[in-house]
């Protein structure tokens, strides 16, 4: 079952392509989003990294070699280094979970950090050139 706050919107965003926004307020450590994910093999991350979707699958496992793809919005959050959201993967339920890391106002862009660690300033593969 996918778990959503109310009022959650995509929107064409002006240097990312599209964003998660809400039209409501959110509290620090509010449950933004509860989704399952789909899982898939290392064998298949490496197809998958030949298209499109590698810019919207996770890393999973423990070890990191499996992938995965989340369902509702939750490959639609945006990365920033300073993020007001973190997410959560929880690999026995299949479950990723995005939660608030500070009060969010209204129609502020969502954004995690995609280090794992809302507030990791580790350069990503994106920004190391």
């Amino acid at each position: 079952m996918i778990r959503m706050t109310k009022g959650l919107y995509i929107q064409d965003t002006p240097d990312k392509g599209r964003g998660v926004f809400c039209l409501y307020p959110i509290l620090k450590g509010t449950t933004i989003e509860e989704s399952p994910v789909l899982v898939m093999s290392a064998a298949d991350r490496i197809h998958l990294d030949q298209t499109p979707l590698k810019d919207y699958i996770f890393e999973w496992g423990e070890d990191h070699l499996s992938c995965c793809t989340a369902w509702g919005y939750l490959s639609m959050y945006n990365h920033s280094y300073n993020s007001n959201a973190e997410y959560f993967m929880d690999f026995e339920t299949r479950t990723m979970s995005i939660v608030a890391v500070r009060d969010i106002a209204i129609g502020e862009e969502i954004t995690t950090n995609y280090n794992g660690d809302w507030n990791d300033e580790k350069k990503l593969w994106f920004d190391a050139i």
